[in-house]
């Protein structure tokens, strides 16, 4: 009996883990060594890893499912853009997009 409590645990464990990476992008930093978490919009594989290092910012804005999902709040926070340039990027996107 005990090891089949221990069997349900395990498997719901592993359903929980999985469920997290599906449900988040790990923004890996520029110099490796920080990850930042993102919550998704909607469960899906895309973008669940992402490096930022050597990409343009234009280029990490222009991923409808990061900008969605918040990364432009992410790269003013990291000050590697300012409030008005995330601004200016959301805005020429969005309107790409329609």
């Amino acid at each position: 009996m005990l090891k089949t409590i221990r069997n349900y645990i395990l498997i719901a464990l592993a359903a929980y883990g999985l469920y997290f990476i599906v449900d988040h992008h790990f923004i890996i930093d520029v110099d490796g060594k920080d990850v930042y978490l993102l919550k998704k919009s909607e469960l899906t594989l895309s973008y669940t890893f992402f490096n930022i290092k050597d990409r343009k910012i234009e280029s990490i804005m222009k991923i409808d499912d990061l900008r969605r999902d918040g990364i432009g709040d992410l790269l003013v926070e990291l000050e590697m853009i300012t409030e008005e340039e995330k601004n200016k990027l959301e805005a020429k996107f969005d309107a790409e997009e329609e």
